[in-house]
């Protein structure tokens, strides 16, 4: 069975960035998606602590734990919530406090 493919393809970056990279890229010697793969991780450790703020928010208003909003997420089964949704587990929360 082929193997999938698991590189993130990105939209273009535009001229001014795609130049900016190739730049960053050169002078660090690496090549565009090496820096590319770089710069994002890099980016993405700087806002992990918000990220994992964002989880448990989110797992909180849905009655989960962080980790439950996190494996939900990952396994590509948690869904938004509409407003509808909301008032309907505040309602509920309501009922529980009574």
């Amino acid at each position: 069975m082929p193997r999938r493919d698991d590189r993130l393809a990105l939209p273009s970056l535009g001229e001014w960035y795609d130049d900016l990279l190739a730049l960053d890229a050169w002078i660090n010697n690496r090549s565009k998606p090496q820096q590319g793969h770089s710069l994002l991780c890099s980016k993405l450790q700087e806002r992990e602590s918000r990220v994992n703020e964002r989880i448990e928010y989110l797992a909180a208003k849905r009655g989960l734990t962080p980790q439950e909003m996190r494996m939900q997420i990952l396994a590509g089964k948690a869904q938004r919530m509409a407003v509808e949704d909301l008032a309907e587990a505040e309602g509920e929360e309501r009922g529980k406090v009574s």
